[in-house]
């Protein structure tokens, strides 16, 4: 028995080494991290990308595995998503992704309602996402806390990168229709301020009492509302028209926030007042609908943004019907078809938002001691007919979709 024993467990360590050994040949390398590179190869190894160049320049090992593709991209990074807490059935059962019993609850941590085995997580990963900025949605004030996790198969544990990223807030009609109060712009923003000016006593009390016994009571709200007047969080507001954008950037001047502008229908009117701001930006699904809050936005957002050099992230966000959310590559695409420079319109799904979440060390780029996180297509990434045909997470392939 004890020999038995042995043998497996010898066995299911070989295959492990073996499958963290990895060679990745393409027609073309899209880094995110430079210039192109033809004829290349990707050399995974225990998880991490060992090395990167061509045909010429790096040579392939004996006992890597080998995957062929024409095209190959860093994993996809999604800037924004509500999946993982909106589920795909689009029931109350599944949808965790917004409470309503209170339009500021900064205290609700998405890590305690994100699923890693829902089935739109699975959805992404097969088409190339491989990391996702996911949380509590819009159409609060403040609806709660946001989280980075890889769309790996495991364990909340094993897939989460970041267990708090941002504060998600709103401002605009998606509040006002959930809530008896706030009805208006103006008292959504004096709602806001009125409890970061409560947080503010809250932590100045906290910080400068000596005795413990006579600091104030714990309060969860106040706590994670005080990190973001420190700086320790990023206030990501989801606003659309331009006066909600403004009023955003007026609420972050007065308290000092680490502004994240959400969807950002038209911000393409704000161009001047964004770069003065310093506000990081997340621009809407490119394919979105012209509607409400939306109106007057234009698939060429991301591309004057970007002429602008405003750097650009792109996300899926939220949808109200099934099937919940939307795929970035098929949004940069379109991006890049209404103006946006083929490799700026990558870097806005990849490096990008990896730089905006601080993550930029690790994942959004192929380089030498980077998280082995590679997309192999069979095409053009961009075209519509093209395949993702191979997905591989942390040096770990995780979707075979042409069966090559």
């Amino acid at each position: 028995m004890k020999k038995i024993v042995f043998s497996i467990s010898f066995s299911i360590i070989i295959t492990l080494s073996l499958q963290a050994q990895i060679a990745v040949k393409a027609d073309k390398i899209y880094t995110s991290a430079g210039e192109p590179v033809n004829n290349g190869i990707v050399l995974i190894r225990n998880g991490k990308i060992e090395k990167i160049g061509n045909s010429g320049s790096v040579k392939i090992p004996s006992g890597y595995t080998v995957y062929e593709a024409k095209f190959v991209t860093p994993g996809l990074v999604d800037a924004r998503s509500e999946v993982g807490l909106s589920g795909d059935l689009n029931i109350p059962t599944d949808q965790d992704q917004l409470e309503k019993s209170n339009p500021i609850q900064p205290e609700l941590r998405a890590v305690d309602a994100y699923n890693p085995d829902d089935t739109l997580v699975g959805y992404l990963r097969i088409n190339g996402v491989t990391t996702i900025h996911t949380g509590h949605g819009i159409g609060a004030l403040v609806s709660g806390q946001t989280m980075v996790v890889k769309t790996k198969p495991g364990l909340i544990d094993a897939v989460t990168l970041v267990p708090v990223e941002m504060l998600a807030m709103s401002l605009g009609n998606s509040v006002e229709s959930n809530y008896n109060s706030p009805g208006t712009s103006a008292k959504e923003i004096a709602m806001l301020r009125t409890e970061l000016i409560k947080a503010q006593a809250y932590q100045l009390k906290t910080d400068t009492t000596k005795d413990d016994g006579k600091k104030p009571a714990r309060d969860l709200k106040m706590e994670m509302l005080g990190k973001l007047l420190k700086g320790e969080l990023k206030a990501l507001i989801y606003a659309n028209k331009s006066t909600e954008i403004i009023s955003a950037i007026r609420l972050a001047k007065e308290f000092n926030l680490k502004l994240v502008l959400e969807s950002a229908a038209e911000a393409y009117r704000l161009i001047d007042e964004i770069k003065k701001s310093g506000a990081e930006i997340i621009v809407h699904a490119t394919m979105a609908r012209p509607y409400g809050d939306m109106e007057n936005m234009t698939m060429e957002n991301a591309a004057i943004l970007t002429k602008a050099g405003i750097p650009v992230s792109i996300e899926s966000g939220f949808e109200g019907y099934v099937p919940k959310t939307r795929v970035v590559l098929f949004e940069a695409a379109v991006a890049a078809a209404n103006g946006m420079p083929w490799e700026e319109a990558l870097k806005a799904v990849t490096i990008n938002p990896a730089k905006l979440l601080g993550l930029d060390k690790k994942i959004g780029s192929i380089e030498k001691g980077k998280d082995a996180d590679i997309v192999l297509y069979d095409g053009d990434p961009f075209e519509y007919t093209t395949h993702v045909c191979k997905v591989i997470i942390d040096g770990q392939l995780v979707a075979n979709n042409c069966n090559q």
